[in-house]
């Protein structure tokens, strides 16, 4: 097995660290009349992005950290899809 084939700390932490900056990115850019598509998806990236903290300090459970994160940004990239956040960056998004 190669070393980029493991979840790592690193790896959770720098993935961890782009879904967080892309929520809040995401926050700022809720489009107009989509509050409450916004506040559902935001809502939900938070907790996954709690669980993914849980498993990964409470249970060193990269795995599962690692699909909690996949998981977050998904919804993120969604809503963004949806045209329900407004934003242009193609490095954190799928616009």
């Amino acid at each position: 097995m190669k070393i980029q084939d493991k979840i790592t700390t690193q790896k959770i932490e720098k993935y961890y660290n782009l879904t967080n900056k892309a929520l809040e990115i995401a926050k700022k850019s809720i489009a107009k009349n989509r509050e409450i598509e916004a506040r559902e998806i935001i809502l939900m990236v938070e907790c996954y992005l709690s669980d993914a903290k849980h498993f990964s300090e409470k249970n060193n459970d990269y795995v599962n950290s690692f699909g909690c994160l996949n998981y977050a940004h998904g919804w993120l990239d969604a809503g963004v899809r949806l045209k329900i956040f407004n934003v242009t960056d193609n490095k954190l998004f799928t616009v």
